[in-house]
């Protein structure tokens, strides 16, 4: 049995076939660059040679790829869009017009002269990601799912802020189910909101198998409890550590007590220490974070995890986790780094395996045998 997974950030899209006849460590696993800087050096090309651009597709991860278009429109060219790619720079398109694009429709984008180059968004090409691993002879043909994880705002009202639209959604997730496993869907579960979700499971509709899509954050801490030196403790606090985004969930025997989310450029060391202390200690509020110009924070059980003992695990991921490398001596907190199967990069292809034996429950038997690390397989490589 084979699936598909693919942790897509703002610096790398991390990918990882799963088969199930091979130990877990044995997966092809390829570390790229991620749409989104793909994009920005596209665009940033145009930009150096003159080029007016038309972006077509769908909604995608921004940040450079917004950046870029920002750049081009100041650089005095021109930028055409349809709706859904226009949406990667703001979800309100009349903000989006008012920087300078020139919001056209599918028709138009057709008639434009072949002297303006045309910019396909999306968060995941699987057409491409499947001639790579066909160059390698090794064949997407028979996959039993694909699953996915990107960062999604959600598309937020107007009169209502990205930041806590976001944090509410992730309220609402753990409301209904408090298990890590609640923030994946599959394609025809995604709320209406989940705009991103929604456009990253359209992309690889040509791989005619079912699709799982899940957050990020979620995503890499789920991979992260599959740690054999995480497993050993009830008690967690876990912190992936993004590039954009860093979110920390505490958790007791898989269920979630408190969480927070802030800007990882917003936060230096001694921030996500202090932050870090007051989830512990259930002592962080909402307007901690979000008046700093986080997301927030929410605590769920008042009890504070015990800092000093044996029983609790600081648990840091994510590849900005360096951030805690110089923790002060005399800090209360003691990071372990985690490396799931000996490779943090794809932590969050691991989490992803776990939420979709959860989502598709007849393919949980091989994925949650290859999870457990109590069993491993005899056949190697070279023997399928």
């Amino acid at each position: 049995m084979k699936i598909l997974t693919a942790d897509i950030g703002t610096g790398t899209q991390d990918i990882f076939l799963y088969d199930s006849k091979l130990d877990i460590e044995n997966g092809f696993k390829l570390i790229l660059p991620s749409p989104t800087m793909r994009m920005y050096h596209r665009i940033k090309e145009a930009t150096h040679k003159g080029e007016s651009i038309a972006l077509t597709g769908k909604i995608m991860g921004g940040g450079p790829s917004a950046w870029a278009v920002e750049a081009h429109l100041k650089a005095g060219l021109k930028v055409y869009s349809t709706p859904q790619p226009a949406r990667t720079i703001d979800d309100d398109l009349e903000k989006v017009e008012e920087i300078g694009v020139v919001l056209i429709s599918e028709d138009e984008a057709k008639e434009l002269p072949e002297s303006v180059t045309r910019i396909d968004l999306k968060d995941f090409d699987f057409e491409e990601i499947r001639q790579v691993f066909t160059r390698y002879g090794v064949s997407l043909d028979d996959l039993e799912a694909v699953s996915l994880a990107v960062f999604d705002h959600g598309d937020a009202p107007p009169d209502i802020s990205d930041r806590q639209f976001r944090f509410d959604y992730l309220d609402e997730r753990i409301k209904e189910r408090n298990d890590l496993r609640s923030f994946a869907f599959l394609s025809d579960e995604i709320p209406e909101s989940m705009t991103r979700l929604q456009a990253a499971a359209e992309s690889c509709m040509s791989a005619n198998t079912p699709v799982v899509v899940m957050d990020t954050a979620p995503a890499a801490i789920l991979g992260a409890t599959f740690d054999h030196k995480v497993e050993e403790r009830t008690n967690n606090l876990i912190a992936n550590i993004g590039n954009f985004h860093t979110l920390a969930f505490r958790l007791n025997s898989g269920k979630i007590d408190g969480v927070f989310e802030h800007h990882t450029g917003l936060l230096n060391m001694e921030d996500l220490e202090t932050l870090l202390v007051s989830l512990a200690q259930s002592t962080l509020k909402h307007e901690d974070v979000f008046n700093h110009h986080g997301h927030g924070a929410l605590i769920y059980n008042a009890e504070p995890y015990p800092l000093d003992s044996g029983e609790f695990n600081l648990v840091i991921t994510g590849p900005r986790r360096k951030m805690m490398n110089g923790i002060s001596t005399s800090s209360t907190l003691r990071p372990y780094f985690a490396v799931p199967f000996g490779d943090m990069m794809i932590a969050g292809c691991f989490g992803l395996l776990a939420a979709t034996a959860d989502r598709i429950p007849e393919l949980s038997e091989p994925i949650l045998k290859s999870l457990s690390n109590r069993t491993g397989s005899d056949i190697a490589p070279w023997d399928i």
